[in-house]
């Protein structure tokens, strides 16, 4: 026991490190002060080294100068370079540390990739652009393809790509390839530049300045049409970034309002959904364009044959929040419709799970289930009281009390007054009942 101490003792010599007694008496491992990260005193798994000649841990220094500090930490000197240089004796150092000390359950650190730096991504952004130039399809493809491998290792790669103009030089690149005459035959590295363009989202100004042109979007819906699941997923994502921009967005739409097939793809997203990602897409996508173009008539119309309403009426039974007020605000903005309506009563669905939402999932779900309810009763004709009754069969009635006791915004005040003026016609005439019962032996459409 002795000798095996006085080992220990001597190996912990030879690595530099102290051993001190825990308040049990028993020897406990202590990490060598220049193992240490300055920033975290923790043990250095990326050791880097500042041009203060100080060194830290890759993680934490990055997030201090990320921070907006271009001193050193622990001398407070003015730093000539921002890019720390990895330091391999160090950190050879603490491995054969580690690999001595594995008896302490220490385990090795891991020799980490040297990250991308601000040169090599301007190095491969000046390629793409010369291959978009000479309409390089290859050789724009295999830049496009190490730049997504560098933003696919880590975080802090996708951040200096991205913040090095990745994003506009993407675009452009898109851009170019769309509106040449071979369309078709690029589709390979469309599909390599799209799908890289979709690690840099969101995506800045002067990149979405490019992509909003007929060409490029055209491109994009013959991918949602079209292509494979990934190819998909990337073209709807892109999409929504233009959308969502109020700077491009009447444009955007204004070209998409034009092309044929472009709200039968987006439909069938929500029909046959990738995932919940891309489904939430196409909900803005169709929410911004029966709200905000100049022909949303035509597509409304649309999504009303194509089965819209059962699709969204089965989405929002179990949908999670952000889903459902997406599925809400686009059955809002087609309920409008008189053929959308005639459909909503008809279906079993569509009060239960409206006055469910009611102060259960949000205040925009909350607005917009009150604006959906008022429509569909406040064209109600037939004298059994149709769907105000049923209604109030599910407890519209008292929720809407509460929600008007909490307090909610003008428009959707005045709405509930009204709602509550046309249910308190028929409320002597039913018995309420708890609307969670309606679900028990409803049978879907699906």
């Amino acid at each position: 026991m002795m000798i095996s101490s006085w080992r220990k003792r001597r190996a912990a010599k030879r690595a530099g490190k102290e051993q001190q007694r825990n308040e049990n008496g028993e020897m406990e491992l202590t990490i060598p002060r220049d193992f240490r990260c300055p920033i975290s005193l923790d043990l250095m798994n990326d050791p880097v080294t500042l041009s203060s000649g100080i060194t830290y841990d890759r993680e934490s220094i990055e997030k201090w100068i990320e921070a907006g500090n271009f001193t050193c930490p622990l001398t407070n000197q003015v730093l000539r370079s921002l890019e720390p240089i990895p330091n391999h004796v160090i950190r050879r150092k603490i491995q054969d540390w580690c690999v001595e000390n594995r008896s302490y359950g220490i385990e090795r650190i891991p020799t980490p990739r040297v990250p991308i730096s601000s040169v090599e991504v301007s190095r491969i952004l000046s390629k793409i652009d010369f291959a978009r130039n000479k309409l390089d399809t290859e050789g724009c493809r295999a830049s496009v393809a190490k730049i997504k491998a560098f933003a696919k290792e880590s975080e802090r790669n996708k951040r200096c790509i991205a913040t090095n103009g990745a994003g506009a030089a993407l675009s452009e690149a898109f851009a170019t390839f769309t509106a040449a005459t071979s369309f078709p035959e690029n589709a390979t590295v469309l599909e390599e530049i799209l799908s890289a363009l979709i690690t840099m989202s969101p995506l800045d100004g002067e990149a979405k300045g490019y992509l909003v042109s007929a060409p490029a979007i055209h491109s994009l819906i013959w991918f949602l049409s079209s292509g494979d699941l990934s190819r998909r997923r990337s073209a709807v994502l892109a999409l929504k970034e233009l959308v969502s921009s109020m700077e491009d967005q009447r444009k955007t739409l204004n070209i998409l309002s034009d092309i044929e097939g472009a709200i039968e793809a987006l439909f069938k997203l929500i029909k046959n959904p990738v995932c919940s990602t891309s489904t939430k897409a196409s909900l803005t996508i169709i929410y911004h364009m029966i709200t905000s173009s100049s022909t949303s008539q035509n597509q409304v119309n649309k999504l009303v044959n194509l089965g819209v309403v059962p699709l969204l009426l089965e989405t929002l039974v179990d949908a999670e929040r952000a889903m459902c007020e997406k599925a809400l605000g686009v059955l809002d903005g087609i309920v409008d419709s008189e053929q959308c309506r005639e459909m909503a009563c008809n279906n079993a669905l569509t009060i239960p799970v409206l006055v469910k939402k009611i102060l259960r999932v949000s205040n925009s779900a909350t607005e917009f289930s009150v604006s959906v309810l008022y429509k569909l009763c406040k064209d109600e004709q037939r004298e059994d009281g149709g769907v105000i009754v049923e209604a109030l069969q599910v407890g519209a009635f008292q929720k809407l009390l509460l929600l008007l006791q909490l307090g909610c915004v003008e428009k959707t005040k005045q709405r509930v007054s009204e709602l509550l003026k046309m249910l308190n016609l028929h409320r002597n005439k039913v018995e309420c009942v708890d609307p969670m019962d309606q679900f028990k032996d409803l049978k879907r459409p699906f």
